[in-house]
């Protein structure tokens, strides 16, 4: 309770200054943000409707429409995240990181067409990886680790080319690696361990030359390994462990990864 009011206050009296700052630079409507701060800040020092107390994300945030970063996380925030959130036309950065939301991932995420880093680690959220996501076009960073999301990964995925980091650690996800992945040409680090994941590990998977981190490990894969992954020069760490995978590693298999670290 302590910890989310001063959270809360400190975020809104910066986002004040920032944005009463602002106002003598440009006049585009800023003043409807100006009054949303205004209001918020009068709702936390009184608390007339008991936000606080419930530890939730205001509606009221949604007003704030020149925000570009939010971070929220490492509080005990919970409950579902506001809908109006998805006005945040221009927010870039969004860690909710560490708190206690609860239901599903909201599809109006892929109405933030900016947003660069979604970071939504460690909370409860439900149900599928929504399709929107594909809509988020200049997203470099999705970490959705320990969470208890279902449902298979979405070939969509693989739209987003500007991607770097994809991360689905500890959730339940079942079905196949999609194809899809091999898409996502600018990946550097694919973290899907500790789910359901069934099938083999795609060919495709070679074709991400950037590719520095690569964690399978704990799922239900079978097959051989592709030694194609081994000719990925940047890789550094990879894991396989949990699974039900067969096959051999030929001698020198990683004679050509000279950065590797572990495997």
């Amino acid at each position: 309770m302590e910890k989310a009011f001063s959270t809360f206050l400190i975020i809104v009296l910066s986002l004040l200054h920032y944005v009463m700052a602002s106002s003598t630079m440009t006049q585009t409507n800023i003043t409807t943000d100006q009054l949303a701060l205004l209001a918020l800040k009068s709702q936390i020092v009184s608390d007339p409707s008991h936000f606080l107390d419930e530890s939730r994300i205001p509606r009221e945030f949604g007003n704030l429409s020149f925000l570009v970063s939010l971070d929220l996380g490492s509080n005990n925030f919970h409950g579902n995240l506001p809908q109006e959130m998805a006005r945040l036309h221009r927010l870039k950065f969004l860690d909710l990181s560490f708190n206690n939301f609860i239901g599903t991932i909201p599809s109006w995420f892929g109405f933030l067409h900016h947003l660069q880093v979604l970071n939504l680690w460690n909370n409860s959220f439900t149900g599928s990886i929504p399709s929107s996501f594909s809509n988020m076009s200049t997203l470099e960073t999705l970490n959705l680790n320990f969470n208890s999301i279902e449902g298979q990964i979405p070939k969509v995925i693989g739209s987003l080319i500007n991607l770097r980091e994809l991360k689905l650690r500890g959730n339940k996800l079942i079905a196949s690696i999609p194809l899809s992945l091999s898409n996502a040409s600018r990946l550097e680090t694919l973290d899907i361990s500790f789910n359901s994941l069934q099938g083999n590990i795609p060919e495709g998977i070679r074709n991400l030359n950037n590719m520095k981190l690569l964690g399978i490990q704990v799922n239900q894969l079978m097959g051989s390994i592709p030694f194609t992954i081994f000719n990925i020069s940047r890789i550094e760490v990879v894991a396989f462990t949990g699974n039900s995978l067969s096959g051999y590693l030929p001698n020198g298999l990683c004679n050509g990864l000279p950065i590797l670290k572990g495997l």
